[in-house]
């Protein structure tokens, strides 16, 4: 969440930087809820310290031997109107809490104005689209006639917007997943992690998930409040919940391959076809917790880190600066990577890398102890695709077939498929 001395300090400021997401601050709800708040304060320390009074007095009489009925009638008094203020306190705190956890991140003053992915901005383009001498089949007809991909299977198991896939494709599949974390872990430094994929509600009002977005989660019956991961950063990040880390434990960097679930509530009928846009799918997350002031040059390198995976299988692709209007709700920066798919003949989201700054650890009350103030400040997260593994996979599929309709593998890829330089199905490799 925001820091709330920006709403109480300079309100106006700050819901000029909250339009700039398009989203409307309701200034007159917080300053009645903040008026409340002061007023019950100044009475709830009022009553606390006639009470103190009163408890002194008593003791003062006790020791005089004197009648303390009176007084501790008035003691009493003081107690119940104490209790009564502290609750109502207590409330009006909450619906601030509950306020500013649906107050979206502040973006940072880089990033641009506008309202959609209209106005993103490319900041860099990396390789040329491969320039065929056929038409370009898209990944669904490709799959399809391999035999290696059934969406009406798995329509037939389960429902629409998942996959099933068979022989080299599954192994293809498998192979970017041992691929994207051998980069990330042994040539980038991050640290490889197993998380749970399934997390509480507090967990997912940690990394701000929600409550603003619980339409697009699955949510699982029973009195756990339990959910299936959207993405791995929501349990890696909320390592860090209620924790305090020693100032040289930062930067702290994780990788972590999940499958991840998600409802796709607001896609609005986009993408109904193919692997773009499944219900389940598997990712390698990124994550890194950092000091305030490394953050902007750790969001630069995780971003990069991100895009070594597209160079290294040689995949063309373009990296856009988000507007504020098309940022995640906890973010104050992202970049999209986006990679060139023949088959539709545009670029397509394959990773976004965001800062959130202290917005998630806010929520999460995620510390360290400042060896210079020797306070405890909120560190920086930072999380990003690295990448998602269906959409690369979609990716080579497009861009390493030929005339006949066969996958060739990239030489990166090949030491993890036992040398195998086209996918083939079970038949051929028996």
């Amino acid at each position: 969440m925001i820091d709330i001395k920006k709403l109480r300090e300079n309100i106006e400021e700050t819901a000029h930087q909250l339009a700039r997401r398009g989203f409307t601050l309701d200034i007159e709800k917080f300053q009645s809820l903040e008026n409340q708040r002061k007023a019950l304060q100044t009475h709830t320390q009022d009553l606390q310290n006639q009470r103190n009074t009163q408890a002194k007095k008593i003791g003062q009489a006790k020791a005089k031997g004197e009648d303390i009925t009176a007084l501790l009638k008035e003691t009493e008094h003081l107690g119940e109107q104490l209790k009564t203020d502290e609750n109502k306190l207590n409330q009006i705190l909450a619906l601030l809490n509950q306020f500013l956890m649906e107050i979206p991140n502040i973006p940072d003053a880089a990033v641009p104005d506008g309202k959609d992915e209209n106005d993103n901005q490319e900041i860099k383009k990396w390789g040329e689209p491969r320039k065929f001498d056929f038409t370009p089949k898209d990944h669904i007809l490709l799959g399809e006639q391999l035999n290696m991909m059934d969406f009406a299977q798995a329509s037939k198991i389960t429902g629409a917007r998942f996959a099933l896939m068979r022989d080299g494709l599954v192994r293809l599949h498998r192979a970017l997943i041992q691929f994207m974390i051998d980069v990330h872990n042994l040539e980038h430094g991050y640290r490889e992690i197993y998380v749970p994929y399934i997390v509480n509600s507090d967990s997912l009002y940690g990394t701000g998930q929600l409550p603003k977005m619980e339409a697009d989660l699955f949510k699982l019956n029973g009195e756990n409040n339990f959910y299936l991961i959207p993405t791995a950063e929501v349990p890696i990040t909320n390592m860090a919940r209620d924790e305090i880390f020693a100032e040289n434990q930062l930067p702290m960097k994780f990788v972590c391959h999940s499958p991840c679930f998600r409802s796709e509530a607001g896609s609005y009928g986009k993408d109904t076809r193919g692997m773009i846009r499944n219900h389940q799918f598997e990712k390698v997350e990124i994550v890194q917790f950092t000091k305030p002031e490394d953050s902007y040059s750790a969001h630069e390198a995780l971003t990069q880190h991100a895009e070594k995976i597209l160079q290294k299988l040689n995949l063309p692709y373009r990296v856009m600066l988000l507007c504020a209007g098309d940022m995640g709700f906890y973010a104050a920066k992202t970049y999209d990577l986006e990679v060139w798919l023949p088959g539709q003949q545009k670029y397509r989201e394959i990773s976004s890398c965001s800062n959130t700054e202290a917005f998630q650890a806010r929520r999460m009350k995620a510390r360290y102890k400042n060896t210079q103030t020797q306070k405890t400040e909120f560190i920086h997260t930072l999380n990003g695709s690295g990448l998602a593994v269906g959409r690369t996979l979609i990716a080579i599929m497009e861009n390493y077939q030929d005339e006949s309709g066969r996958i060739h593998v990239p030489e990166a890829l090949r030491p993890y498929m036992g040398g195998m330089s086209v996918i083939e199905s079970y038949d051929q490799m028996k």
